[in-house]
Formats: C-alpha cells, structure tokens, sequence
C-alpha cells in the first residue's frame, strides 16, 4: 500500500472556513486512500468537514497531509494544490 504525505501552508486570507472546508472534503472524499491532515499538533479525518473545521485553520497555519492507499500520492498532489490555489477565493 502506498503512502504519500505534503506540506502545505493556508495561504487565503479567511482560512479554512466553512466553503474552503467542504471543497477540501469533497476533493478528499474523491479517492479511496484514507486522507488525514495533521497542524497544531492534531491529525484529523481529511473526509470529515467537522473534524477540519474543528482544527481552526487561520492564514499561515502548517498543515501536513497525509494519504494511505492506491491513490496516497494523487490525492496529496490534488489537496496541496487547492491549498496553494487558496481555493480558488483570491
């Protein structure tokens, strides 16, 4: 099984609030992998909006994201990626 795993830093100027939240869910929820991200010291369901809105992710957080599986690799590439778009809101 693969692994694959990316920093990423919340670079929008609102976070990760309830929009950025549920686009972030939905693109993990794409792929079969088990996706996490990990900041602040805490690592949480990548598939569970109310676990990433739960963290509070502010501009300039680190997260580090983690996947496990036959897609890890793509699946990181794809959430890092709509991190450093800043979800498409600037």
């Amino acid at each position: 099984m693969a692994t694959a795993e990316a920093k990423a830093t919340i670079e929008n100027k609102t976070g990760i609030h309830a929009r950025p939240a549920s686009l972030f869910v939905q693109t993990a929820s794409k792929f079969k992998s088990k996706v996490k991200i990990a900041a602040k010291g805490k690592e949480v369901d990548a598939k569970s909006i109310l676990m990433i809105m739960s963290m509070g992710l502010v501009k300039g957080t680190d997260v580090v994201l983690k996947a496990d599986g036959d897609d890890a690799q793509e699946a990181v590439d794809t959430l890092k990626k709509l991190i450093d778009d800043k979800f498409g809101e600037e």
